[in-house]
């Protein structure tokens, strides 16, 4: 006989539909009604109900077909992004270019600020504006490059090693234990 799942309860919705905006468990508990002094306790709990995850992985999907943001579009944006040419945003003489002049890539989010700073000569009555620094600070391309090494499985990044074998070993060395406890 199958099992039936139970349907979620209105604040389970609600922490389904929470969890999905930032992916933070303890504060969506609290966003969707329960006690803030428990809510990483309940976090913990729902995240760990197999009906909850399934919802949360069903709502994940829902929103992928509906942005068209998955798994290859994410991959191939990473991968504009950490081809992308520091000399697009200078022109022949080495200044930068205005912005509206940029690459797109580089408008959304590739440069992470832009600082100017105006440069003077004299003092007082006598001071002139003689030119502008322009700063340019660009967002982490290393870290780009970890998340592709990490999507595309080359574990070039890899933050964790599997090790294999160990429940047999774990047995063997029980083995070898009770045969010399025999052996006494």
């Amino acid at each position: 006989m199958a099992a039936t799942m139970k349907p979620l309860t209105p604040k389970q919705r609600a922490f389904v539909a929470e969890y999905l905006k930032d992916l933070n468990a303890t504060q969506a508990a609290i966003r969707a009604g329960y006690s803030p002094k428990s809510a990483g306790t309940i976090s913990r709990e729902l995240m760990t109900n197999s009906v909850i995850r399934g919802a949360i992985n069903a709502a994940k999907i829902e929103r992928s077909e509906e942005t068209k943001i998955d798994a290859g579009w994410v991959l191939k944006r990473l991968a504009v992004e950490a081809e992308a040419d520091l000399a697009d945003l200078y022109d022949d003489n080495g200044d930068v270019k205005p912005v509206k002049e940029w690459p797109l890539i580089w408008r959304q989010g590739l440069v992470a600020g832009v600082e100017v700073e105006a440069l003077f000569e004299g003092f007082g009555e006598d001071r002139q504006q003689i030119g502008f620094v322009k700063k340019i600070k660009i967002s982490d391309r290393v870290r780009r490059l970890e998340l592709i090494g990490k999507h595309v499985q080359v574990n070039a990044f890899q933050d964790q090693v599997a090790v294999t074998g160990v429940e047999a070993l774990a047995d063997r060395i029980v083995r070898a234990k009770a045969r010399r406890r025999a052996a006494e």
